[in-house]
């Protein structure tokens, strides 16, 4: 008896989880999940580097790091209704769930059409690369679950590049639909070319992803006015000595030394948000990771100095909310 009551409690405890998760309503306006806020740095409280924006009934998704799938689900997003994927570059911490996100949208939704991926000139290689590796994933599936629930039309995804050249401050419109558009603009990581961000609008509200970026005018311009900038952050200091506690001739101390050249600080963060009269600067990609949450203020530096505005470090399960109609900015924490 007392098996069959903790499985009876086991069933209705998992059951109550999953409807719960099942599905995050929001208001109409614009929304961005932080589905993952980590960096190549292992960090067990980070996914890698992805976000998903909802705009009015669209949902997209700016870059797919490993673990940002599972992540999106678990916040309550439906990965089968994703519009579209946006990539800033082709950095692995920035794909390496690419392949997933395509099959969960596949699986997941049963979909009969590609997944689209825009991108910067490599995409066409990058999701093909994606499409081989899970070839195999493909045919399994067909074979288990039939064609009528896993149309084979739907699985990989579509590539649709852009070229914004290589002026620093080139920008394009390359999604308007629905009301919803998406802007991209060059910024500055190199050597990794191309590499953008984008800049989200839709009734009155926008929102803008840096991608990873040095500081670069162009992120300026793009943020004039806009009610969130997304930024990737990097603090210098703090990378310096974890770099001063590794072994002289490893691989690990020159990357650390080499990534200081081409990533933003929290003060550069807010130097770019004081200056584009940003509404509220919000900090991902952090680097190095934050095992404590004392260390965020050494972490922010002086950029509380420098923006007087609100800043958050975000951390998976953020949620930013842009209602159509007003100025309000809400922020929520979907995962305790």
């Amino acid at each position: 008896m007392l098996i069959l009551n903790v499985r009876h409690w086991l069933l209705k405890t998992v059951a109550k989880h999953k409807m719960n998760k099942s599905k995050l309503i929001l208001e109409d306006g614009l929304h961005v999940v932080l589905t993952g806020t980590g960096s190549p740095i292992a960090d067990i409280k980070r996914a890698g580097p992805s976000a998903a924006v909802q705009a009015g009934n669209k949902l997209f998704i700016v870059d797919a790091g490993d673990g940002s799938a599972r992540n999106l689900q678990a916040a309550g997003l439906n990965i089968g209704r994703v519009a579209a994927v946006f990539l800033t570059h082709f950095h692995s911490d920035h794909i390496g769930g690419l392949g997933e996100t395509m099959l969960q949208r596949w699986a997941g939704g049963g979909t009969s059409e590609q997944l689209p991926i825009y991108g910067p000139v490599g995409t066409k290689t990058v999701v093909e690369g994606f499409r081989i590796a899970y070839e195999f994933d493909k045919g399994y599936r067909l074979a288990h679950h039939g064609e009528e629930t896993v149309p084979p039309s739907g699985a990989s995804g579509k590539a649709i590049e852009f070229d914004l050249g290589r002026d620093p401050l080139s920008s394009k419109v390359v999604y308007d639909y629905d009301g919803v558009k998406v802007t991209a603009f060059n910024v500055n990581h190199a050597p990794v070319y191309p590499s953008v961000g984008y800049k989200f609008e839709y009734k009155g509200r926008s929102l803008v992803i840096s991608g990873d970026t040095a500081y670069t005018e162009n992120l300026v311009n793009q943020s004039k006015n806009a009610d969130v900038l997304v930024c990737e952050a990097l603090n210098k200091e703090l990378v310096e000595i974890v770099n001063e506690n590794l072994a002289v001739g490893t691989t690990a101390k020159k990357i650390t030394k080499d990534i200081l050249s081409y990533h933003i600080t929290p003060d550069q963060a807010a130097e770019i948000a004081s200056k584009s009269n940003v509404s509220r600067l919000v900090l991902t990609h952090i680097v190095p990771p934050l095992p404590s949450a004392i260390l965020e203020n050494i972490f922010l530096g002086n950029a509380k100095k420098i923006y007087k505005r609100k800043i958050d470090i975000g951390r998976d399960g953020m949620l930013v909310s842009l209602p159509a109609g007003n100025k309000d900015i809400t922020t929520k924490y979907l995962f305790k």
